[in-house]
């Protein structure tokens, strides 16, 4: 069942949400996922999503370990962020999508777990990386 009204979170978005240096796409990170943490909206998040952020707040944003534990601690307890997953199959079907449509490996990985849970719409600064046919885009961050 597809739920036209629910929109994926990249990575970036959430990444923005935390970086004391983005000032302006700070805010606007902050305005979407606020609504989410006041449970005026829910947003879908990965596993894999989940995954690259501590890899950024740890090496870029410089975030302690305990500080990322808590954030990703929230995340995943908070019923406002619906989650998802990808699975064997879903890297199959990623590897198919990056050839079919000359995507990142993990770009493809995100655009395969959307279909899979039928999410049609993705939160992303990076729009150009999910020119496929079935994803609507949204740059949430543009100025």
């Amino acid at each position: 069942m597809q739920d036209n009204k629910l929109f994926f979170l990249d990575t970036n978005i959430l990444i923005y949400y935390y970086d004391k240096n983005e000032n302006i796409k700070k805010i606007k990170a902050e305005s979407l996922i606020n609504q989410c943490w006041n449970r005026k909206i829910k947003l879908v998040i990965s596993n894999q999503v989940l995954s690259e952020f501590v890899s950024v707040a740890l090496h870029k944003l410089k975030l302690s370990v305990d500080e990322v534990y808590f954030v990703v601690k929230d995340i995943i307890s908070f019923t406002g962020f619906i989650k998802i997953f990808y699975y064997d199959k879903s890297i199959l079907s990623a590897l198919e999508i990056s050839k079919d449509f000359n995507l990142s490996f993990w770009d493809a990985l995100i655009a395969a777990t959307m279909k899979e849970n039928n999410i049609l719409n993705i939160y992303t600064e990076n729009v150009k990386d999910f020119k496929i046919p079935w994803i609507n885009t949204v740059n949430p961050v543009n100025s």
